[in-house]
């Protein structure tokens, strides 16, 4: 399985959501609202899930093994820096 391409929708309000991603999986298959989120020990992602009748959160869609989902997450981190550092060469430019 190869992820294919990463879309990286970056949140403006302050929290600790800092983006929503979605990945393509072999230019076939689309996994939408992955959540980057800035927890105490850095960022790391939250997959797609839905609340449940008993109030607990159910993952919707989410990798089998641990290794899976280390590879998801390193990919998607390395893109968000990106758009991140991206985003802040934009708003630099635009107050010159």
């Amino acid at each position: 399985m190869q992820i294919t391409d990463v879309r990286v929708r970056k949140v403006s309000k302050e929290g600790k959501m800092k983006a929503v991603v979605s990945i393509t999986l072999d230019n076939e298959f689309v996994v939408h609202d992955i959540k980057v989120i800035e927890g105490e020990k850095g960022l790391f992602i939250a997959m797609p899930s839905r609340k449940a009748a008993d109030g607990e959160y159910r993952d919707i869609a989410h990798p089998i093994n641990s290794e899976t989902r280390e590879r998801i997450q390193n990919i998607i981190l390395q893109k968000y820096e990106i758009a991140a550092l991206e985003s802040e060469e934009e708003e630099a430019q635009a107050q010159f």
